[in-house]
């Protein structure tokens, strides 16, 4: 085993270079670069997006930038600011030698200054950080609380009306966009139009300071429970009908027939035999859900209930062109990623020592 998670982790370091060679290309030709974006400020455009249909139309002199200059509404601006700006953001070195140079930063875990907000990539990423684990955590342990018991049900009740209306309930859920069902509960029941029982937005309320911990527990868990709801209602389906055919699976092998010969109680096959072999494949996944969920769909998630996550800062990131903080959070989140999918193997023969990678690969 000690030398699969070896080969593992040194297949960690060109993945994650890979992944940072082509993002950091396709940046290279992405219009509207924080160049621009202190330009547009400048010119009071708001944002170097709002530029695109034309640009600045006064006219430069001989010491400005003229029509022919590569950044948009750069006219009108005297050439040195431009070039002052450029070395500001290290846009005066060729793209080639900028890359070396951040993956050089990043093994020694320097991952530079936010461009526009002036704090270390770290600290702001400590700072979004807990916000996002909450929707994350939550969001799996419901998850996992709720379909296991339903997938199992299932499996018993196979082919009768439960099982038949259960997937079709779930199926829909499913195909319902996180973002979509969001909405819906915000009209529902933050004051949208029918009850205003939860918060419209935010973590905590305004007086969550003065509060007493019992009510600070409360004011928290009414906080969180729509954003909650959102991040996990994609997650049902999966895992329901994951755990439904592990079962059936198992139910139909011999070791299960046996068991019901010898005359146990049909609670003791399902709980005693059969539950340990099916739920290898569901509880071993349960850091790659984590990461799922902790990741994916928490941008419009966040945005929508105003939580200041980590995927409302990639995304104000992505449209600032903050450089340093896409950059040093693909790098951290990329290499996470990676070591879960090492950790889900090793999940797996926590569950199941009979697991042995090393002889499926040989």
């Amino acid at each position: 085993m000690g030398a699969y998670i070896l080969r593992r982790l040194l297949l960690v370091i060109p993945t994650l270079l890979g992944v940072m060679i082509i993002n950091f290309t396709l940046v290279q030709f992405v219009p509207g670069g924080p160049v621009e974006q202190v330009i547009a400020q400048m010119q009071g455009e708001g944002d170097v997006f709002s530029g695109f249909a034309g640009g600045n139309e006064d006219v430069g002199t001989e010491e400005t930038f003229g029509s022919d200059s590569e950044y948009l509404g750069a006219r009108g601006l005297p050439k040195e600011f431009i070039e002052e700006l450029e070395k500001e953001f290290g846009f005066d070195k060729p793209p080639l030698e900028r890359f070396l140079t951040m993956m050089g930063n990043y093994m020694r875990l320097d991952f530079g200054e936010s461009y526009f907000r002036k704090i270390s990539v770290v600290d702001l990423v400590l700072e979004k950080m807990p916000v996002s684990i909450t929707l994350g955590l939550w969001a799996t342990l419901i998850a996992y609380a709720v379909s296991i018991p339903l997938g199992i049900r299932k499996a018993v009740k196979d082919g009768t009306p439960f099982d038949t209306w259960t997937s079709g309930a779930i199926i829909v859920g499913y195909a319902i966009p996180g973002f979509l069902f969001a909405i819906m509960l915000l009209v529902l029941f933050a004051g949208g139009s029918y009850w205003k029982i939860f918060p419209l937005r935010g973590l905590t309320s305004d007086n969550f300071e003065d509060l007493t911990m019992i009510g600070k527990v409360l004011d928290y868990f009414w906080h969180i429970t729509l954003p909650v709801l959102a991040s996990t209602i994609a997650a049902f389906a999966t895992l329901t009908l994951l755990t439904k055919n592990s079962f059936l699976d198992e139910i139909k092998k011999h070791y299960v027939m046996t068991a019901r010969a010898k005359g146990l109680t049909e609670k003791r096959v399902l709980y005693g035999h059969v539950f340990r072999n099916a739920m290898l494949i569901v509880i071993a996944g349960f850091p790659a859900v984590f990461i799922g969920v902790f990741f994916g769909g928490s941008v419009l998630i966040e945005t929508i209930f105003s939580l200041d996550g980590l995927g409302r800062l990639g995304f104000e990131a992505a449209v600032a062109r903050d450089y340093p903080v896409i950059f040093g959070t693909l790098f951290v989140f990329g290499l996470i990623g990676l070591v879960v999918g090492i950790l889900s193997d090793l999940m797996y023969v926590f569950v199941d020592p009979r697991i042995d990678f090393e002889k499926r690969e040989g």
